[in-house]
């Protein structure tokens, strides 16, 4: 074995127990976290009514004069 491939052979296990550390403590996205709490909102006993929407303001321009 000439000692090119030895180091291949070397390099390939030290990047394979590197990535093994990586995902152990250092985990992707929500794996490994705790679950966010659940909200719980209480129903209303008697909600109140939305109020209504605004009336537009401003001119209103339905039609454009072509000259």
């Amino acid at each position: 074995m000439s000692s090119e491939s030895v180091g291949g052979v070397l390099g390939a296990i030290v990047a394979a127990i590197v990535l093994a550390v990586a995902v152990v403590f250092g985990p992707i996205g929500q794996y490994g976290k705790p679950p966010k709490p659940a909200k719980v909102e209480p129903a209303p006993a008697a909600a109140p009514p939305a109020p209504a929407a605004p009336a537009p303001r401003g001119p209103i321009i339905r039609e454009v004069p072509n000259q």
